[in-house]
This record gives structure tokens, sequence and C-alpha cells, in this order.
């Protein structure tokens, strides 16, 4: 769905009939869209009727070319796509034109240590390439670079809890244009916001 910020009252239907769980747009006003039923990600330019499936879409799996199921979606400046693929427990990186995706982050198999993520929800990444990820299941959003085996804690990661440096289930991040860190805490309630990340 467009909602117009003139017009609250008449949304316009850009892609129906469609399992969506995450959505970005690149530089151009591109929209990409992850489908976690059919397990791929789609490009949307304006008057689009089918998309053009720029990741994934040979059916759900563990393969390079392959997702279980998709969430949220980051696009970069050279449009690379970076997926949160939840069910492996990675982030996967596919270049433009790219017939399979790289893996950044994870794929350790579920669990806490700092080489693992357990079901990431949602990402960002910044202009230096550091990727941030809401590890959802571990209650803590994890910091990461392409290349490294292990990533590290940037807030979170005291266990499941309301306490001030808790979280309960981190279903999404972004930045502002200051670099503060802003975390849905999804079963806290609650939007975290962490000042001038600098790690």
């Amino acid at each position: 769905m467009r909602w117009f910020r003139e017009s609250q009252t008449n949304p316009q239907i850009l892609i129906a009939n469609i399992y969506c769980s995450g959505v970005a747009i690149d530089k151009d006003g591109s929209l990409y869209v992850s489908d976690w039923i059919k397990s791929e990600v789609r490009r949307w330019k304006e008057g689009d009727t089918d998309g053009t499936l720029v990741a994934g879409g040979n059916g759900k799996g563990n393969r390079p070319n392959q997702f279980y199921n998709p969430l949220s979606l980051f696009v970069d400046e050279d449009y690379s796509v970076y997926v949160a693929d939840a069910m492996n427990h990675r982030v996967m990186k596919w270049r433009k034109d790219a017939k399979e995706g790289i893996i950044v982050a994870g794929e350790n198999g579920p669990g806490n240590a700092l080489g693992q993520l357990d079901y990431l929800s949602g990402l960002v990444v910044d202009n230096l390439g550091q990727i941030i990820i809401a590890d959802y299941e571990n209650h803590r959003v994890m910091q990461w670079f392409e290349g490294d085996t292990k990533g590290s804690i940037v807030v979170g990661g005291n266990g499941q809890g309301g306490e001030p440096n808790q979280l309960y289930n981190p279903g999404g991040v972004s930045f502002d244009v200051e670099g503060n860190l802003y975390v849905v805490d999804s079963y806290n309630h609650r939007i975290q916001e962490y000042e001038l990340l600098t790690i």
C-alpha cells in the first residue's frame, strides 16, 4: 500500500496477492519486497505489473540461491540487497544482477554465540558497511561487517527482560541522520533509542 501525505483516506494498492514481510526503497525510488511464501525478493519500478526477481526464487532452502523465510530488507547505494534470512539464521547479500547471494552474517545454526544468530528479524546497513541486526530470539542487537566470522553485541544480550539494558524480541532497527540507533523492542511494547552509536 502507498499512503499519500495529502490524502490519508485513499491509499493506492501497489502490489496485491503477496505474502510480504519486508520492504525497502533504493535511491531511484524502486520498491524491493520480500515474499516469505515464494522465498524471493522482487524489485518493483513505477508501473510494473509483475516486478523483477532480484534474489531467491528457487524454493525454500539454505543454498546460496535460496531463502527460508526472508524478512527485512536493505538496499545500499550499489543496489546490493541485504536480506534477513530468518529461518536460516543468516544475512544474505545479493549484489546487483547476482544469481546467488553471499553470507555476510550468521549461518552457524541457531544459537547465542557471537558467530550465531537466532531468527533475525530486522537489519540496517550504514555507509561504512556496518550491518546492524535485530537478533530476535537472543534479545539483542548485533553488529557485523562483511567478511567477519563473528559479530559483536551492540545492545541487549542481557537476557529477555524489560530493564534499560535488556530487550524482549527486538523486531526492527534503524538509524537517524546523527547515527542514533532505534530498536523496536516488540514484547516490551516500546521503541528504544541509543545515542550516537559508535562502535
